[in-house]
């Protein structure tokens, strides 16, 4: 494959980053750059890890530093919302932000991506994209070969991912879906948003009494060696599922997959969904078409000189 880092750094190479915490964890920079190094592109992808509090002067430091763009993950993806200028209809929708881009404004008025400028534009402005709906819904359909529409879905973790989730399976026409979160009442107040924005979906706090087609996992539970599994197997019985969904990637097989795989089921983990919000966030960055077989391939080789 092309080795994105053997490339010399100069001072007219580019940069975006992901922000994060933790962050040491993350695939990102070996997928971007392996996907910069592609495109023929001076860029380099970096990792940095902002605490929470901190995420309002990272993003005005980065702005300011003339970075090209971001992807942002836990804890900032909803802290992020009201921090950008400008949101796209996605991040809107979905009331969360995984990807910045930065763009300058013309004499004439007219915003344009930072890639795209040779100079430094006086003025300069956060644009905030959520790509990690549209990639989940395509990793199921792709991964597990799973129709969204008319499925019944359990649903694990209420957060920013849980809740990003929840609303684009009930967008996609999902018949059933059942939530559970470790604080029931954000559960509840998660129900009550579908309910209020997709009356014809049936949502349900708690687990079901009988089969689902997918058991969907976007807590973070998993992530450490020995952590406890996000299902609870007394209330819920894995052969019950047709299929689980871990958006975990790392480790490549947590607890919950091992399980689903001895209990039969079809199973995958969250690799597909980087991968797709990730290729999106470079097109947004670029305005050219990401080189995904190259993406998927640094991914895969990344996740296993982790093992």
């Amino acid at each position: 494959m092309i080795e994105p880092l053997a490339l010399r750094i100069g001072a007219a190479t580019r940069y975006c980053a992901v922000f994060g915490r933790p962050i040491r964890h993350s695939a990102s920079p070996a997928m971007q750059n392996a996907g910069l190094a592609a495109l023929g592109l001076d860029w380099r992808y970096l990792a940095f890890e902002v605490h929470p509090e901190e995420l309002r002067a990272a993003l005005g430091g980065a702005k300011a530093m003339g970075l090209i763009g971001l992807n942002l993950t836990v804890p900032h993806k909803l802290l992020a919302v009201e921090m950008m200028d400008v949101l796209d209809e996605s991040a809107r929708e979905w009331g969360a932000v995984n990807t910045v881009r930065f763009e300058g404004r013309e004499a004439g008025g007219a915003w344009r991506p930072l890639g795209e400028w040779t100079g430094t534009p006086r003025e300069v402005r956060a644009h905030g994209f959520n790509t990690d709906a549209e990639a989940m819904a395509r990793a199921l359909r792709e991964e597990l070969g799973l129709g969204l529409a008319g499925a019944s879905i359990l649903l694990l973790g209420a957060g920013g991912a849980g809740r990003t989730a929840a609303l684009k399976l009930a967008s996609e026409k999902a018949a059933r879906l059942f939530l559970v979160n470790r604080t029931r009442s954000r559960a509840e107040a998660l129900a009550r948003e579908i309910q209020a924005r997709y009356p014809e979906v049936q949502t349900i706090v708690g687990y079901p009494s009988g089969p689902v087609d997918l058991v969907l996992n976007a807590t973070s539970l998993g992530l450490k060696p020995g952590e406890p599994s996000p299902l609870d197997e007394q209330q819920f019985c894995l052969r019950r599922a047709g299929a689980v969904y871990d958006m975990i990637y790392r480790p490549a097989e947590t607890g919950l997959l091992r399980s689903a795989r001895a209990a039969g089921r079809r199973a995958a983990n969250g690799l597909g969904m980087l991968l797709h919000q990730g290729a999106k966030a470079l097109e947004l960055w670029t305005g050219r078409a990401a080189p995904t077989a190259i993406m998927r391939r640094a991914l895969e080789e990344n996740l296993q000189l982790a093992t």
